[in-house]
């Protein structure tokens, strides 16, 4: 992920292996991350139970929240693709019990067709 891509917001995909170890303390038994994307210093994790997003507050980084969304409480999700001029996408996901979506702006390499894909096959089943 570039420098400008980080100060403008957008995400990009992480390399699973590199991360596993870091997140194994949080994840339930043979519950595994299949998608990793990193925010500047956040993180959110699609494993193969459910989402997770992880909030890294503070200026040392040292608080971390996580927030677990079980893909049944998924009620409906969108996304956009990036244009010439809008150079990101989007993905807005809305869970049971909110009007807001949870949204989230990837930079233009990353397939966010993959991302839906991954998606819908967690909360079509």
């Amino acid at each position: 992920m570039g420098f400008l891509d980080s100060v403008l917001g957008n995400a990009s995909e992480v390399d699973i292996s590199a991360i596993q170890n870091d997140y194994a303390r949080i994840l339930a038994n043979n519950e595994r991350i299949e998608k990793a994307y990193r925010l500047i210093r956040d993180m959110f994790l699609f494993t193969d139970k459910r989402l997770i997003l992880v909030n890294i507050q503070g200026i040392t980084g040292k608080k971390v929240e996580y927030h677990s969304i079980p893909y049944r409480a998924i009620t409906h999700f969108s996304i956009e693709t990036a244009g010439h001029f809008d150079l990101d996408a989007e993905l807005k996901i809305w869970i049971s019990g909110t009007d807001t979506p949870i949204e989230k702006k990837f930079n233009k390499n990353l397939n966010i067709y993959e991302l839906q894909g991954v998606l819908a096959s967690y909360t079509l089943r």
